[in-house]
C-alpha cells in the first residue's frame, strides 16, 4: 500500500489539475461541453488507481480529508460572498420567477432521485446523490453532500454523486441547444429590437475603492481574511446547529449564510469591503483543487453494481427537466424569445453547471440574436443565488430519509 500524506495529495491534485486543462484545451468536445479541468484530471488518476487496485498491483491510499474539507468550504464562503440582493432586484420579476423555479426543480429532481431509488430497490439516500446536488448543484455539492450521505453510513455516496453528476454535466451541454431551437421555430420567435448586452453578471469588476486606498497585496489579504472569518463562524455555527438539534447540515452552509450576511451588510452600508474579483479567483482556485481532490480519492471500484440504477435515475431526471422547461418554465417566463433562450440556460446549470448555461446561451444567442434578458438572469442565479434553495432543500431530504 502507498500512502499519500495531506501535502504530497495536494500537490498531486494541483498537478492533476493542470493535466485535466491541457486535456480539455487539446480536445474539442470536451471544451465544448465544458466539462471542468479537475474532473478529467481527478477521473483520470481515479480511474489508474482501480486498475491497479484490481489487478492487485498496488493500493493507493490519500489523505484528503482535511484539505478537501477546507477548499469545500472556501469555495462555498465565496459563493455566499457573490449573493447581492442589489444584483437580485436588478434582475425584476422575471430574476424572481426563474429564481422560483429553480426551487421547484430542485424539489422535484429529488422525489424523482428517492422514488426512484425504492423502485430500484436502493438506499433513498444513494437516490439523492442523482439529485438536485448532482444534477442542479453540479459536481461541487455532488461532493460536498455525497461527503455528508457518506458520513451517514454509505459508503458509496461520494462515488455515486460524483458520476451522477458527470452524466449530467454531459447531458445538459448537449440537449440545451437543441430544445431552444425547437422553441424558437415551433413559436417563430424573434429577438427584441435592443442594445445586446453580454455582460457575465456572474463575474464583477475590481473593487476601485479599496484599490486606491490600499497595496494590491493587502486587498487581496483582505478578502482572504473575510473568506477565513466566514469560514471561521459559520463552521462554529453549523457544528452547534447540528448539535442542539441533531439535523445534519454540511458544513459549509453555515460558512455559506454568514457570507451572504457580510456581503449584504456591506453594500447597504457603503463600508465597500468585498473585491468580487479577488473573491472570484479565490473561488475558482478553491473549486478545482476541491474536485481534483474529490474526484481523485473516490473509488471507482465501488460503483459497479450501482450503475444501472444511476444511468436510469439520471435519464429520467433529463427527460423531466426538458418536459418542465418546455410545458412550465418556458410559460412561465412570457413565452417569448428570452424565455426560449433562458430555457436553455436552465438545462444547462439544472443539469450541469453555470458554465454549461453560459456556453448554451453563446451558441444560441450567436445564432439567433441577442437576448439581453437571459445574459442578466441567468448568470445571476446559476452562478450566486441558486444554492440559497438547493442548500436547504437538500439537506432537508437527506435529514428525512437518513
Amino acid at each position: 500500500m502507498l500512502t499519500l500524506d495531506a501535502i504530497t495529495t495536494l500537490a498531486l491534485a494541483s498537478i492533476l489539475y493542470l493535466l485535466g486543462v491541457y486535456i480539455v484545451n487539446h480536445i474539442n468536445v470536451l471544451k465544448r461541453l465544458c466539462i471542468p479541468a479537475p474532473v478529467i484530471g481527478g477521473l483520470l488518476f481515479a480511474i489508474l488507481v482501480a486498475i491497479l487496485q484490481s489487478l492487485n498491483i498496488l493500493t493507493i491510499k490519500l489523505d484528503s480529508e482535511f484539505i478537501q474539507n477546507f477548499f469545500m468550504l472556501a469555495f462555498f464562503t465565496t459563493i455566499g460572498l457573490g449573493a447581492s440582493l442589489k444584483l437580485l432586484k436588478l434582475g425584476g420579476k422575471v430574476l424572481i420567477i426563474y429564481f422560483i423555479f429553480c426551487g421547484v426543480m430542485a424539489f422535484c429532481q429529488n422525489v424523482i432521485g428517492v422514488s426512484l431509488a425504492k423502485v430500484l430497490n436502493i438506499s433513498p439516500l444513494l437516490g439523492l446523490t442523482a439529485g438536485s446536488m448532482s444534477m442542479e448543484g453540479g459536481h461541487g455539492n455532488a461532493a460536498a453532500y455525497g461527503q455528508t450521505i457518506k458520513d451517514l453510513g454509505i459508503d458509496s455516496a461520494v462515488t455515486a454523486a460524483l458520476a451522477a453528476a458527470t452524466l449530467g454535466l454531459v447531458a445538459g451541454g448537449l440537449i440545451g441547444g437543441p430544445v431552444v431551437k425547437y422553441l424558437i421555430n415551433k413559436y417563430q420567435l424573434q429577438p427584441e429590437q435592443a442594445e445586446a448586452m453580454t455582460k457575465d453578471y456572474g463575474k464583477s469588476e475590481s473593487n476601485t475603492y479599496l484599490n486606491k486606498r490600499m497595496a494590491p497585496t493587502t486587498v487581496f489579504l483582505l478578502q482572504f481574511s473575510i473568506v477565513a472569518i466566514c469560514m471561521a463562524i459559520g463552521s462554529y455555527i453549523g457544528n452547534t446547529f447540528t448539535d442542539i438539534t441533531n439535523i445534519n447540515i454540511p458544513i459549509y452552509v453555515g460558512a455559506m449564510f454568514v457570507a451572504v450576511i457580510i456581503r449584504n451588510v456591506s453594500e447597504y452600508s457603503n463600508l465597500q469591503l468585498i473585491d468580487m474579483k479577488i473573491v472570484d479567483r479565490i473561488s475558482d482556485i478553491s473549486l478545482s483543487l476541491f474536485l481534483s481532490i474529490a474526484l481523485m480519492s473516490i473509488q471507482l471500484t465501488e460503483i459497479y453494481q450501482l450503475a444501472i440504477p444511476l444511468i436510469i435515475i439520471v435519464l429520467v431526471q433529463v427527460i423531466f427537466i426538458v418536459l418542465f422547461s418546455v410545458f412550465i418554465l418556458f410559460r412561465g417566463l412570457g413565452k417569448n424569445y428570452d424565455a426560449a433562450v433562458m430555457v436553455g440556460g436552465f438545462i444547462g446549470h439544472g443539469l450541469g453547471a453555470t458554465p454549461n448555461a453560459m456556453a448554451n446561451l453563446d451558441v444560441i444567442t450567436k445564432k439567433y440574436g441577442a437576448s439581453p434578458k437571459a445574459y442578466l438572469v441567468v448568470p445571476i442565479v446559476g452562478a450566486f443565488l441558486i444554492d440559497l434553495l438547493g442548500v436547504p432543500i437538500v439537506t432537508i431530504f437527506i435529514n428525512v430519509f437518513k
